[in-house]
Protein backbone atom coordinates (compact mmCIF):
# COMPACT_ATOMS: atom_id res chain seq x y z
CA UNK A 1 0.00 0.00 0.00
CA UNK A 2 2.80 2.39 1.04
CA UNK A 3 4.65 1.70 -2.25
CA UNK A 4 1.27 3.01 -4.04
CA UNK A 5 1.26 6.29 -1.64
CA UNK A 6 -1.44 4.94 0.30
CA UNK A 7 -1.98 4.71 4.20
CA UNK A 8 -4.70 2.07 5.81
CA UNK A 9 -6.60 3.05 8.94
CA UNK A 10 -8.57 0.54 10.84
CA UNK A 11 -11.19 1.27 13.01
CA UNK A 12 -11.20 2.27 16.57
CA UNK A 13 -13.73 2.73 18.97
CA UNK A 14 -14.40 6.37 20.22
CA UNK A 15 -13.93 6.13 23.83
CA UNK A 16 -16.09 9.68 24.60
CA UNK A 17 -18.50 9.89 22.66
CA UNK A 18 -21.10 6.53 22.32
CA UNK A 19 -21.17 4.97 19.55
CA UNK A 20 -18.66 6.75 16.95
CA UNK A 21 -15.36 5.88 15.68
CA UNK A 22 -12.01 7.13 15.32
CA UNK A 23 -9.67 5.58 12.48
CA UNK A 24 -6.05 4.69 13.11
CA UNK A 25 -3.38 3.74 11.43
CA UNK A 26 -2.31 0.56 10.73
CA UNK A 27 0.44 -1.36 8.66
CA UNK A 28 1.13 -5.46 8.53
CA UNK A 29 2.55 -6.25 11.47
CA UNK A 30 1.77 -3.32 13.48
CA UNK A 31 0.19 -4.29 17.31
CA UNK A 32 -3.26 -4.81 17.40
CA UNK A 33 -5.60 -5.09 21.34
CA UNK A 34 -9.19 -6.39 21.57
CA UNK A 35 -11.46 -3.62 22.18
CA UNK A 36 -14.21 -4.33 24.60
CA UNK A 37 -16.20 -6.22 21.94
CA UNK A 38 -12.62 -8.66 21.60
CA UNK A 39 -12.41 -6.95 17.92
CA UNK A 40 -8.57 -6.09 17.38
CA UNK A 41 -7.89 -2.45 16.78
CA UNK A 42 -4.25 -0.56 16.26
CA UNK A 43 -2.49 -0.01 19.63
CA UNK A 44 -1.61 3.61 18.83
CA UNK A 45 -1.98 6.61 20.48
CA UNK A 46 -4.76 8.60 20.30
CA UNK A 47 -3.42 11.52 18.62
CA UNK A 48 -2.06 9.81 15.53
CA UNK A 49 -5.98 9.11 15.39
CA UNK A 50 -7.87 10.88 12.76
CA UNK A 51 -11.79 11.71 11.89
CA UNK A 52 -13.65 9.64 9.44
CA UNK A 53 -13.46 13.19 7.13
CA UNK A 54 -9.99 13.07 6.83
CA UNK A 55 -10.60 9.87 4.70
CA UNK A 56 -10.50 8.90 0.94
CA UNK A 57 -12.34 5.50 0.90
CA UNK A 58 -14.09 3.49 3.60
CA UNK A 59 -14.92 -0.14 3.40
CA UNK A 60 -17.66 -1.18 5.49
CA UNK A 61 -18.68 -4.25 6.94
CA UNK A 62 -22.34 -5.33 6.57
CA UNK A 63 -25.13 -7.77 7.00
CA UNK A 64 -26.85 -6.99 3.81
CA UNK A 65 -27.22 -3.96 1.33
CA UNK A 66 -30.03 -3.26 -1.47
CA UNK A 67 -29.97 -2.39 -4.78
CA UNK A 68 -30.15 1.29 -4.27
CA UNK A 69 -27.69 1.27 -1.99
CA UNK A 70 -29.15 0.97 1.55
CA UNK A 71 -26.60 -0.77 3.90
CA UNK A 72 -27.85 -2.89 7.10
CA UNK A 73 -25.08 -3.69 9.73
CA UNK A 74 -24.60 -5.20 12.91
CA UNK A 75 -27.58 -2.58 14.33
CA UNK A 76 -24.71 -0.83 16.53
CA UNK A 77 -24.82 2.26 14.23
CA UNK A 78 -21.44 2.84 14.48
CA UNK A 79 -21.08 3.32 11.24
CA UNK A 80 -23.93 5.80 10.72
CA UNK A 81 -23.13 7.84 13.61
CA UNK A 82 -19.24 8.39 12.02
CA UNK A 83 -20.31 9.26 9.10
CA UNK A 84 -23.75 11.24 9.48
CA UNK A 85 -21.55 14.52 8.47
CA UNK A 86 -22.13 13.03 4.66
CA UNK A 87 -25.81 13.57 4.87
CA UNK A 88 -25.43 17.56 5.45
CA UNK A 89 -22.67 17.71 2.85
CA UNK A 90 -23.95 18.75 -0.49
CA UNK A 91 -20.50 18.95 -2.65
CA UNK A 92 -17.44 17.42 -0.87
CA UNK A 93 -18.51 13.61 -0.34
CA UNK A 94 -16.03 12.12 0.70
CA UNK A 95 -14.75 9.95 2.23
CA UNK A 96 -16.55 7.26 -0.60
CA UNK A 97 -18.30 4.44 1.15
CA UNK A 98 -17.19 0.89 -0.47
CA UNK A 99 -19.53 -2.22 1.05
CA UNK A 100 -17.76 -5.82 1.12
CA UNK A 101 -20.35 -8.40 0.59
CA UNK A 102 -21.08 -11.52 -1.23
CA UNK A 103 -23.21 -11.79 -3.64
CA UNK A 104 -25.73 -13.35 -1.45
CA UNK A 105 -25.99 -10.85 0.89
CA UNK A 106 -27.68 -8.76 -2.09
CA UNK A 107 -31.48 -7.91 -1.24
CA UNK A 108 -34.03 -6.19 -3.49
CA UNK A 109 -34.92 -3.73 -0.73
CA UNK A 110 -33.88 -2.82 2.99
CA UNK A 111 -35.90 -0.27 4.90
CA UNK A 112 -34.21 3.12 4.98
CA UNK A 113 -33.94 5.45 7.54
CA UNK A 114 -33.85 9.28 7.87
CA UNK A 115 -30.04 8.42 9.49
CA UNK A 116 -29.16 5.96 7.46
CA UNK A 117 -25.68 6.74 4.89
CA UNK A 118 -26.30 4.93 1.77
CA UNK A 119 -23.23 3.46 0.35
CA UNK A 120 -21.47 4.79 -3.23
CA UNK A 121 -20.06 0.98 -4.13
CA UNK A 122 -20.33 -2.53 -3.18
CA UNK A 123 -17.43 -4.93 -3.90
CA UNK A 124 -19.03 -8.34 -3.88
CA UNK A 125 -17.74 -12.28 -4.86
CA UNK A 126 -19.13 -11.69 -8.46
CA UNK A 127 -19.37 -7.94 -9.15
CA UNK A 128 -19.22 -4.90 -8.30
CA UNK A 129 -22.37 -1.90 -8.12
CA UNK A 130 -21.99 1.36 -7.75
CA UNK A 131 -25.38 3.57 -6.81
CA UNK A 132 -26.57 6.59 -7.13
Amino acid sequence: MESLGKQCFLPVLDTLRPRRLWFAPYRIGDPLVANRYGIPEPACPSRYRVAAWCLDLVLTPLVAFDEMGNRLGMGGGYYDRTLSFLARRQVWKRPRLVGIAYEFQCLESLPRRPWDIPLNSVITNDTIRHFR
